[in-house]
Parts: structure tokens; sequence; C-alpha cells
């Protein structure tokens, strides 16, 4: 019998017998190790435990601790639960159902949309199955055969997935759940082995769908999951999700007066007076911090006829994205983006090295034309403004300009108490421009100016932009939930597109190199994440409205409204509550709208020239005279805490 070796992550070598399934492989290191194996790596490829050695690898077991399992375990859980939905409902057809960060979902064609009752049903079901511990066993089917069998079961969309995905294959790959009648599906895989290892888990909710996220195709129901490896992990994370209800940035934002929806402008959102003084807080403070960095500030229009798209490649690539208008027999379109326009700009004059880098700031509205299935707030929206720049830089400075462009992200997080990680995404395996050697340059370029920053980062291979590769920014929340909100985009295309030039000191022309970058990323977006990181209970620099006056009585609010003008003129943003209300219903709706310091105003007060602070979580400060209270607020806001 012919053997193969494998090499174990200490080192270590064993012969074993060719063909062995990696199972028999983890019992023979330990007996604990094999009843935690959920599956194995080998040669740095994620396997079943029954994958077969046929040559020399290198073997790791996966066990619940290994990185990989979380989503291996989501991914069987998803599996899990179209078996119930299969099972409690005839003639559904599936989708498809992956894992993702925060645990899974499945698409179904069903009868009738789920309802809660059903959630119920489905996760007993799921229980029942798991208890029953039923194997999980990777089949691999002729091609044909799949595709005959799926489509006399009546699941077209599994045969249409075949057809996408397997091309050329002469097998595909299909996953049962005990056998082909309990639950089959068309899977790469890999998964764990037996039901038996799912324990931990919870359905969550259900919402709309379309296959393959297009309104013209069929609907779905989407249900979505959650899986972890112990009862205290899911409990920890249900709690979460609760915590998250109560923070959502839809709800917080009504109310509080932020901002509002109407189904007259689907996906963009009304600017209430609260949400505008957020909204012009966080411009200006933009403004501040890009304006001594050598930004200019530009204003471009809203639509550009066609042409300018063809030559970005916008038209090309992204054209069914965009709001798209007819004038005189003329195509236009609406900007989805502001680099197109900032391209026409640096080309309207004669550029020299010396003039380099150019920094064009702008944060006029954008819109995309989103499915209306996927619109959700202000974190999917089809009208939004972007904290957008693009520099215009030679190639030896880009190095040294990524680099300021990294501290400028650490500075302004900084400023928002948020933590953050960074990723760069390499180029697309199929839609890109230009030539892979630039691609390769301006990767390395990216991965120079983070090591020479010191910023610790991950490589996201293949999500670069169609144009150039990028710096992805992840921003960490109160709950410890993921962000994607900066961005550092190295383009050495849109240049070549529209032909710009510098003379350098040569005195010939030179092709200069675009930094498409924003940090906030979109407004909206931001502000959902700020809303719901802060509970809406927004530091004092970024509170729309910093403080309220309580007037006790009519009587005291002449002393009230000089109080007002007296904040006012220190440029903190205050108003008086004028209500004839009780003091104390004032005080409760002054804490329900989150407002940082509420000012009591009674006898005493307006007779020593003082107020009485209180804060919406430590309650009642005691006296003091407004130019102490003046002094320490605007301290407050000038240190940003």
């Amino acid at each position: 019998m012919s053997q193969v070796t494998i090499t174990l992550p200490d080192g270590s070598q064993q012969a074993v017998a060719s063909g062995i399934a990696v199972s028999a492989v983890a019992a023979t290191i330990s007996p604990r190790l094999a009843d935690a194996a959920l599956a194995a790596v080998v040669n740095d490829r994620l396997v079943d435990l029954s994958h077969p050695l046929t040559a020399d690898a290198r073997v790791r077991i996966v066990t619940e601790k290994s990185p990989e399992a979380l989503h291996l375990y989501r991914h069987s859980t998803a599996h899990l639960m179209a078996a119930a939905v299969t099972a409690l409902f005839p003639g559904t057809q599936c989708g498809i159902g992956p894992a993702t960060e925060e645990g899974f979902f499945y698409d179904f064609i069903v009868s009738r949309p789920f309802v809660p009752e059903d959630l119920d049903a489905i996760e007993n079901k799921m229980r029942e199955l798991a208890t029953a511990n039923l194997p999980y066993e990777r089949q691999m089917w002729p091609r044909n055969e799949a595709r005959a069998f799926f489509a006399e079961r009546g699941e077209p969309l599994k045969v249409q997935l075949i057809d996408e995905k397997t091309e050329g294959q002469t097998h595909v790959s299909c996953y049962t759940i005990k056998d082909k009648d309990t639950f089959i599906d068309f899977c790469v895989g890999p998964h764990v082995p037996s039901s038996g290892k799912l324990k931990g888990f919870k359905l969550l909710t259900t919402s709309n769908a379309y296959w393959k996220g297009d309104a013209k195709n069929a609907p779905m129901q989407r249900v979505y999951g959650t899986a972890f490896f112990s009862e205290k992990e899911l409990k920890a994370h249900l709690t979460q999700i609760e915590e998250a209800k109560k923070r959502d940035h839809r709800k917080v934002g009504r109310e509080t007066g932020l901002f509002m929806f109407h189904p007259w402008a689907p996906g963009a959102a009304f600017w209430l007076r609260k949400g505008t003084l957020l909204y012009n807080t966080l411009a200006n403070y933009m403004r501040e911090v890009l304006f001594p960095a050598g930004y200019d500030e530009v204003k471009t229009p809203l639509i550009y006829n066609k042409a300018l798209w063809e030559t970005s490649g916008h038209w090309q690539h992204y054209r069914q994205n965009m709001f798209l208008v007819e004038s005189e027999n003329e195509a236009m379109a609406v900007k989805a983006m502001n680099c197109p326009g900032h391209m026409l700009v640096f080309g309207s004059e004669v550029r020299s090295y010396r003039d380099l880098p150019i920094r064009y700031h702008e944060q006029t509205p954008l819109h995309r034309n989103e499915a209306s299935g996927v619109l959700s707030g202000l974190t999917r929206v089809r009208q939004f403004s972007q904290d957008d720049a693009h520099c215009f830089v030679t190639e030896d400075q880009i190095a040294l300009e990524v680099e300021s462009l990294l501290k400028l992200v650490q500075r302004v997080y900084s400023d928002f108490g948020l933590a953050y990680t960074a990723k760069l995404s390499t180029r697309p395996e199929k839609e890109f421009l230009g030539e892979i050697a630039s691609w390769d340059r301006a990767e390395a370029s990216l991965k120079q100016a983070l090591e020479n920053a010191g910023q610790a980062y991950t490589i996201n291979e293949g999500d670069g932009a169609f144009y150039g590769p990028k710096i992805d920014f992840d921003v960490t929340d109160a709950l410890g939930r993921k962000w994607q909100c900066a961005t550092i985009q190295l383009d050495y295309q849109m240049p070549e597109r529209f032909d710009l030039k510098y003379i350098g000191a040569d005195n010939a022309e030179h092709r200069p190199v675009v930094i498409h970058r924003a940090i906030y990323g979109s407004f909206e977006r931001f502000i959902a994440l700020l809303i719901e990181h802060f509970g809406g209970a927004f530091p004092m620099w970024l509170a729309p409205l910093q403080v309220r006056l309580l007037p006790i009585a009519d009587r005291h609010l002449d002393y009230a409204r000089a109080t007002l003008k007296r904040l006012d003129e220190a440029g903190l943003r205050a108003e008086v509550d004028d209500r004839q209300e009780k003091i104390g219903y004032k005080i409760r709706e002054a804490q329900l709208q989150k407002i940082p310091y509420m000012l009591v105003i009674g006898d005493r007060e307006a007779a020593e020239g003082t107020v009485a602070v209180r804060t919406r979580a430590g309650g009642d400060q005691g006296a003091q005279s407004v130019e102490a209270f003046v002094s320490a607020a605007l301290a407050e806001v000038r240190d940003r805490k």
C-alpha cells in the first residue's frame, strides 16, 4: 500500500496510507482532537473531514478555536435551516445560503411570506434535525445528472447556479444531510461532519429579497439567523442585538427629530432642523481639518453629458447604478461620484510639477440608483454626499501623500473616539481597467505607504475598484460592529482616460496619478454610525442642540432669553423651552431628546444671575454663574470630549 507524508502545524511529519480520510489523521493525533474536529486545512485549502489525502500535504485540523471555524459552522447551520424549511414547506425552492459576519441567511421562493410563527416552527425542526446527529456528506455528481435531478425536483434556481458556476466541469459538488430525500444542495462546501455539531443557533427575522438582488427577478423570502459554538456566546449576541434595536438610527433619528423619509422621495432623507445642524457640524469640522492641509473646496455640476461618463469608464461599468436623463435628445446622467468632474477641473489649465499635489474637496449631493428593496434608513440611500477629495500627485509623491492621508484618517477617527482597522484591496480578477503592470505598481505604492506609516492592515484579494487598488477602513462601534467608512484609492486609469498632464522639471509632459479618498465615506452612513455608536447621546461638540434652558414659570422667561443670547454669542447651540409645562416634564423630555445640558431657571437663579445645571446622564450638578457654565461648555466643545 502506497503512503503519503503529512506535515502537521508543529512541523512534525507522519507517513499515512494514501487515500486516508483527514478524520483518521485527527484520530491518530488524539481522540480528543478527533472528537472536536470540524474540518481541516490541507495545503491552505479548507476541506471536509472526509477529504482523502492522496499526496504529500500540510494538514491542520480545524476545531472551534480555529479562525475558519465560525464561518464553516454558520454555513452548515444555513443548510440545516434549509433542510428544516423544505421539510415544513413542501415545494419550496432554495436559492443561496451563505454565512455572514453576523450569522447566516438563506433565500427561498415560497407560496406565501413567512410569519413569526413560521420561524418558531423552523427553529424547532432545526433542533430536531440537530439532535438526530445526521451526517453531512459531499457527493460528486455528473454535471448533467445533477442538472436533471434539480430540474425534475422543480428547483430551476439550482440548475441556473450549476450552469453559471460549473461550466466546463464534468462533475459538481452536492451536499446531503442524511440523504438526498432529507436534504440536498448544490454547494462546494465544506461543512461540519454532522448536524449534532450545531447547537447554539437562533433565527432572527425575515425580509423580502430578489433572486441575485435584482428586482426584475423572482421575489424571495430571506430568513436571517445566527449561530455560535455555545449558548453563552449566543445569548451575549442576542443581548447585543436588543441593544442595537434600541440604538437603531432610524428609531433614534425619528425620536430626536433629526430626519424623516417620505415615499415620494425613496432613498433620500429630509434633514430636519437638528439633523441639518448635525450635518453642517460634520461638514464644517471636515473643512477645518482639510483647509490647513492644503485642500481646495470646489463645486461641480450635478448632471453631465454621457460623453463624460464614457470617458471615465462609468458608462460601461456603472451605468445601471446611475439615474439617466434625456434632454433635447441628449443622453445625460446625474452624477454618482465627483471624480470625473474633478478631472475636468484639473485639465482646465496647464499644470506644473511645482503645483502638485493639487487636492480638490467637494461635498455636493450624489445620486445612485439603488434597488428599492435594498434601501435602508441612512445606510443605503439614493441621495447622499461624501467628504470627497481627489489628490493629483506625481508618481514619486504617492507614498508621502498616502502617509499623510493615513495620519488624517487617524486624526479624524480619534476626534470621534472611533477604533478602526485597515485592509488593502487588490486588483479584481476580471473587471478592471488598465495594464496589470500599473496595478502591481499601484499596489506596491500603497503597501509601502502603509508600512512607512506603521499602519497594520490585512489583504482583501480582488476587491479593488475597477480603476485601481484601495485601502478601506472598518470602524468598530460601541457594540463591536464594523462599518466600512474611509477609503483611499489609487488610480492610474482615470488620468489616462482624461489625458491629464503636467509639465515636469524636464519641461516634458507627464501623467499625474489620482488618489481618491473619503474619510466619513458618505455623510448619511457616517451619521447613522454615529447615532448608533453614541445611542443618539452625542458628545457636546457634535450634539445638534447642546443646551436647553428650562424656565420654571413665565416670570423667568426674560432672564432665560437673556441667558440664551449670551450662549448664542459664545457659539453654543441652545434654545429656550418656553412651554407652559411643569419643570419635571420639561426635564424628562430634554433627557429623551438626549440634550447634553439643561439649565433650570427659577426665582433664585434669576435673582443671583446663575443657572441650575443638569446633565442628561448625571442629573443635578448644582448652580453656576452663566459665565462659568459658558467657559466650561466651550472647553468641552474645544477638547471634543
